[in-house]
Parts: structure tokens; C-alpha cells; sequence
């Protein structure tokens, strides 16, 4: 029993360890400002871990940056690497604990690598969403351009009129070019973060459009309107694979339950009045 306990709270005590010396070393953590609505950095154990540099490199917090952008995640990449080794650590001991020690290097590595996993689902929910909300943001777009207005101002009406991902992600790209970025240039990283071929193709039109002042409103609705072709065959192409998905429940799930609940008492039944 003392024996498992040390197992156990050895790599609890081995992580808290290293985090007091990191602190105790560098000072007190600074507490950064709240931002927008009054967010703060999340709680001070995991900030802790996550700014120890050796355990932000075993993490990987370059590649945990760019998914925590994509998934419009509000969280820190400090706070998503403590959570990362904070979740190993309880998953290693709590295997220990129950007695199956084989069992620690998989629930481990499930524990560390389990915040991708969500931040990468996060990700393509999200960019799912925008796909969804892209064509009609460019038919009110080609509505505003055909009205008179620039590719710049349509854009700046449509977002304000708009909820969801992609019109955070155009909001977000505007303010930045009201802080002096170019705007092609955000437009096309927006773009990239979003992964829409779509979105390409209405990135070029508009930044045509503003340099050599090219009508737009033909061109992006039939953007739009191929957009939602697009979509329509995504739909058909899943109602298609969804009977080949329901094979294996209905086969392994369904069939047995069948034959358990009818076919098996006939033959108890027909096996009794042999006897």
C-alpha cells in the first residue's frame, strides 16, 4: 500500500515541485490584465506549469497556438499546456492507484494528448460553421457592392450584420486594419486560417476589385452560389455513406439483440419438450 502510494503521488510531487522552484526562481508569476470582458489567464496552477519552459517545449506550444487560434478557443497556451501535464499527471497516478500499472503509458499519453484532440474537434466545428455561414455573407456583400459601395465597406456592413465564426473572424481582421493592417493582407491570412477554398477565391475578388476597381457583385454571388452547391453535395455525399455506417450497429448491436430475444427462447423452448 505505501508502496503504490509513492508511485502515486511521486509525479504529483515531481510536477509541484518544479513549479515552486520556477516560481521561487523567477519571482512571483505576473498576472496579466484582464482582458475584454474580463477574462483573466485562467487559475494560477495551471498558468504555473504552463510557464515552465521545458514543459511548454514537451508540449509543443507553437503547433498548441495555431489550434487554440483556429478552434476560437478564448484560453491561453500556458493555461492549455497546464492543463495538458496537470491531466497526464492524475491519469498516471490515478492507474497506479487502481492497480494496473501496464495501463499508465496509454491513459497517460490519452490524458497529455487529450486538449488537442478537443482544440482539433473545436476546429473543424468551426470552420464547419463559417463554410455554412459563407455564402449568404457574400450575397449580402454582392448586394452592398452592387448598391454602390466598396469591397472594404460591403465587408464592414456584412460583418455587422452578421453572427457567427466567420464574421468574428472578419471582425477580428477589420480591427486590425483600423490599427494599420493592410487590408489584402489580412483579408488572405484570414483565409488561411479558415481553410475555405471559397473564401480564396472572395479574398482575390475583392482584392482585385480594390486595385483595379473591377465590378464584384457578379463574380461573388456566383462564388456563393457554387459555395452552396458544394454544400448540397457534401450532403448527398454523407446520406450516402450513412447506410455503409449503420452496417456495423445493426450487424454487431441489433442482429444479436434480434435472435437473443426470439430466435434463442424458441429453441430453449423446442430443446425442453425434446427432453
Amino acid at each position: 500500500m505505501e508502496l503504490t502510494l509513492a508511485f502515486v503521488l511521486a509525479p504529483s510531487a515531481a510536477v509541484l515541485a518544479v513549479v515552486g522552484f520556477a516560481v521561487r526562481g523567477h519571482g512571483p508569476l505576473p498576472v496579466p490584465a484582464p482582458a475584454t470582458g474580463g477574462r483573466t489567464d485562467g487559475p494560477r496552477l495551471r498558468r504555473a506549469i504552463g510557464s515552465i519552459a521545458v514543459l511548454r517545449r514537451l508540449a509543443a506550444a507553437d503547433r498548441l497556438a495555431a489550434r487554440i487560434e483556429a478552434a476560437g478557443s478564448r484560453r491561453s497556451v500556458g493555461e492549455v499546456v497546464g492543463e495538458k501535464w496537470i491531466a497526464a499527471t492524475c491519469a498516471f497516478g490515478f492507474s497506479l492507484a487502481a492497480g494496473r500499472p501496464l495501463l499508465s503509458p496509454p491513459l497517460t499519453a490519452v490524458a497529455f494528448l487529450l486538449p488537442d484532440a478537443l482544440l482539433s474537434r473545436a476546429a473543424r466545428l468551426r470552420r464547419a460553421a463559417a463554410a455554412r455561414e459563407l455564402p449568404l455573407l457574400l450575397d449580402v456583400v454582392a448586394a452592398a457592392t452592387g448598391a454602390g459601395l466598396t469591397g472594404q465597406l460591403a465587408v464592414r456592413r456584412a460583418t455587422a450584420a452578421a453572427n457567427g465564426p466567420l464574421a468574428d473572424e472578419l471582425g477580428e481582421a477589420l480591427r486590425r486594419v483600423d490599427l494599420g493592417g493592410r487590408w489584402s493582407e489580412e483579408l488572405l491570412a484570414t483565409a488561411e486560417r479558415l481553410g475555405l477554398p471559397e473564401m480564396h477565391r472572395a479574398v482575390a475578388i475583392l482584392t482585385r476589385g480594390d486595385a483595379v476597381g473591377s465590378p464584384l457583385a457578379d463574380a461573388l454571388t456566383e462564388i456563393a452560389r457554387e459555395s452552396r452547391d458544394a454544400r448540397r453535395d457534401l450532403v448527398a455525399e454523407r446520406a450516402r455513406k450513412a447506410p455503409v455506417k449503420m452496417l456495423f450497429p445493426l450487424v454487431f448491436l441489433v442482429l444479436p439483440a434480434f435472435l437473443l430475444l426470439t430466435v434463442v427462447p424458441v429453441l430453449v423452448t423446442t430443446l425442453q419438450s425434446i427432453r
